[in-house]
């Protein structure tokens, strides 16, 4: 038995409407990042400086040693960057997530006093602004623990977002378990918020952006100026306008560092932004609280299927008759990497027709001529299976005149004479008189053209049965 964790399908094509508030078109959310003396540094016992993030070209991290220039840059941040930018959206009222290293916010009373008196949330960034990917399962548990502890002291409240950013695969994981987050946002994956199951709980994962990121002015490739950044803004905010004034809306993440964006020439074209979409009415700026709190309660976590979690007795038990008596097709399926993707029709079917496909001529044959004729004397003994029952009598086949009757007879005789399988269509692609030409067209195939077009058929029946069960 494999399994996939990774989810690659998500909300797959039909997405759920966002609904929210105001009839808003798009959600456009920013964040602040306040990292500033929580980064590496000796004074923090760290074993070095901090190396990330900054407008020093080629940045690298001294082990043992303080970089002066480098802590000068963070010190802007806190210093001049973080006031611009209060001063910029709190004249906007445009409320806004900090993601707060406790261990910042320790060192900054006053920013900590204005984010508060703003109205903005405060989540939390972690402990420290450091590497996760290596620490030690119990010592990254224990971190998170300090953090929100810490958090809660110098805030007065404790933190209901999270999101690490230098994380490791346990992160969300460890954060969830915690059970104090109403979101995570330790995640890129999407336009929208979205459950995720974590052990016995649905953890709600708010995904956060990389791309829509002033980050990017340290990093390549990248912004150069301020008009660089504003541009990307305007226009993925453009393209999510246009797709929810088509019913598609979804949510903007806006990633801010005050070390960065909080410098005169780069925030010019973060004003630019704010001044496009308060040219556009029905957009809502809420803070990641107000998104999780909307989402909690207008799209709950709904008990769902999981086949691919299923063990094999329930799974065949389940799933066996998709194709027609023939319980062997869903047994080897449930061996093949499955995973989330799997959990809905579309990927169920393709699982099973992967086996299907790969089994021998002998064995298709057999999944063929456990079908029933169509119309025929099983169905008049009521025999068949509740989901042939149920197809053939959405295409009419239970209510045939004594000619169509005898004539689907006719052509049952003849078909099996001369292929050795019964006749195969999904039925629910069609009606009546549309099975009948196919029926008179199809009998004169050679065998080896209608054995391929019965497999076809018969996958495609499998195909809608799961619709139904999924």
């Amino acid at each position: 038995m494999q399994r996939y964790e990774r989810d690659m399908i998500g909300y797959g094509p039909d997405r759920p409407d966002a609904a929210w508030p105001g009839g808003a078109r798009v959600a456009v959310q920013f964040v602040l990042n306040y990292e500033e003396g929580g980064e590496n540094n000796l004074l923090h016992g760290d074993a070095g400086s901090e190396g990330f993030l900054s407008d020093i070209p080629g940045a690298a991290p001294w082990q043992g040693a303080r970089h002066w220039n480098m802590e000068s840059v963070y010190e802007y941040g806190a210093r001049a960057g973080f006031w611009r930018l209060h001063r910029l959206f709190t004249g906007a009222d445009i409320p806004v997530t900090i993601y707060g290293v406790a261990s910042a916010l320790a060192r900054a009373p006053e920013q900590v006093e204005a984010m508060k008196d703003a109205g903005w949330e405060i989540a939390s960034h972690g402990l420290k602004w450091i590497e996760h990917r290596d620490m030690d399962e119990a010592d990254e548990r224990a971190s998170i623990n300090e953090a929100i502890r810490l958090h809660t002291e110098v805030v007065g409240a404790p933190p209901r977002g999270w999101y690490t950013g230098r994380c490791s695969m346990n992160t969300v994981r460890l954060a969830s378990e915690t059970g104090a987050f109403a979101y995570i946002s330790d995640a890129y994956d999407d336009d929208l918020p979205y459950w995720r199951r974590i052990g016995d709980r649905d953890q709600l994962i708010i995904p956060y952006t990389l791309e829509a990121n002033d980050m990017r002015f340290a990093a390549a490739p990248g912004w150069v100026t301020g008009q660089d950044f504003g541009q990307y803004l305007c226009d993925a905010f453009d393209t999510l306008y246009a797709e929810g004034s088509e019913g598609r809306p979804a949510m903007m993440s806006v990633g801010l560092h005050c070390r960065l964006i909080g410098r005169p020439g780069k925030i010019a074209g973060l004003k630019r932004f704010i001044d496009h979409i308060a040219q556009h009415d029905r957009v809502w700026t809420p803070t990641r609280l107000q998104i999780a709190e909307h989402w909690a309660g207008t799209h709950p976590p709904a008990p769902c299927d999981r086949p691919s979690q299923m063990p094999l007795e329930a799974f065949v038990e389940r799933f066996g008759g998709v194709f027609e008596h023939s319980p062997w097709i869903a047994e080897r399926a449930h061996a093949l990497e499955l995973g989330p993707a799997h959990d809905r029709p579309a990927g169920l079917a393709n699982a099973l027709s992967r086996i299907f496909r790969r089994a021998t001529r002998d064995e298709r044959l057999g999944v063929l001529t456990a079908h029933p004729d169509l119309a025929g004397k099983l169905a008049a003994a009521k025999r068949l299976t509740p989901e042939s029952t149920a197809e053939q009598a959405g295409a009419g086949l239970d209510a045939l005149t004594d000619a169509e009757r005898t004539r689907f007879s006719e052509l049952n005789t003849d078909y099996v004479a001369k292929h050795g399988f019964p006749f195969i269509i999904a039925v629910r692609d069609h009606d009546k008189a549309s099975i009948l030409a196919a029926f008179e067209r199809r009998i004169a195939h050679d065998t080896d053209t209608e054995f391929a077009e019965a497999c076809r058929q018969v996958e495609r029946i499998a195909r809608l049965r799961l619709e139904d069960m999924v």
